[in-house]
């Protein structure tokens, strides 16, 4: 079956979507407004004495040398602000891979976002988050303590995933948002996307498992901001604002959120000719 709206030119595409698009010029607009936001919810939430909560990603990451950069040039505490993160790779045996090796989510992190940050401002190690498959409920308790996500910042991947949540037919629509922080398999879809961006298309050397916080605490956050800008994300993102609700592509279950918007490139609103 032909889906038309992966035809959609622009001017079809922001017409009436489903979750609200922005388009902006190019990939360093769609960063360093991402990374602007995520800055000024932080001096918000401190200007009034409140704790700042984020889910956050690695893929994308443009918007961490901008939010860096914000950070040590404009003074902001992070000393009330929770990171965390959405998903980590596992090996074999269901572990978190080594913090030393390229592909880890916890090794970027460090290397590029907490390292570089001035230590007076940096937020102590207890509130940089990653789910952990031998404690697979302390995000879920972290979450609730804290009294709730303020903005969940992400992508979307090629079957329609956000974090790891990788589409699953045989769940209805319910029982996919009803999942929380777990262990799954990588689907190969998403395997062969990532390993072209990550190991210049070293398949075999992917991994095959990940843990990633729920659909549930995503869907839950007061805020949902997802980022787009890859060449095949021109179709990721037609499908996630006209596509139907479905767990066979995942983000098209955010749908209803109350406050979700998706900023693009001008290379992604517009089909090549």
């Amino acid at each position: 079956m032909k889906h038309d709206y992966y035809y959609y030119n622009k001017e079809e595409m922001l017409r009436a979507p489903k979750i609200p698009l922005i388009v902006m010029k190019d990939n360093p607009e769609v960063f360093e407004d991402m990374a602007r936001e995520m800055a000024d919810t932080i001096k918000d939430k401190n200007s009034r004495g409140e704790t700042t909560v984020f889910i956050c990603p690695v893929g994308p990451v443009g918007q961490y040398p901008y939010f860096v950069d914000m950070v040590n040039n404009e003074n902001i505490s992070l000393k009330n602000a929770w990171f965390i993160n959405m998903d980590e790779y596992l090996t074999d045996d269901k572990k978190w891979i080594p913090k030393e090796e390229s592909l880890s989510f916890r090794g970027f992190m460090e290397r590029n976002v907490y390292s570089k940050i001035r230590p007076e401002l940096v937020m102590p190690p207890e509130q940089r988050i990653f789910p952990d498959p031998d404690d697979l409920g302390h995000i879920g308790k972290v979450i609730e303590e804290l009294g709730g996500v303020d903005i969940c910042f992400g992508g979307i991947g090629i079957n329609g995933h956000v974090a790891f949540n990788e589409a699953d037919d045989s769940l209805s629509n319910e029982a996919f948002l009803a999942q929380h922080t777990r262990v799954l398999e990588i689907s190969k879809e998403t395997r062969a996307v990532n390993s072209i961006g990550d190991l210049n298309g070293a398949l075999d050397d992917m991994p095959k498992y990940c843990i990633t916080i729920g659909i549930n605490e995503i869907a839950h956050a007061r805020k949902i901001r997802l980022g787009v800008f890859r060449d095949w994300h021109r179709s990721v993102v037609r499908h996630a604002a006209y596509g139907e609700p479905s767990s066979h592509f995942p983000v098209t279950l955010l749908q209803d959120h109350p406050d979700i918007s998706i900023r693009m490139t001008e290379f992604v609103a517009n089909l090549p000719e």
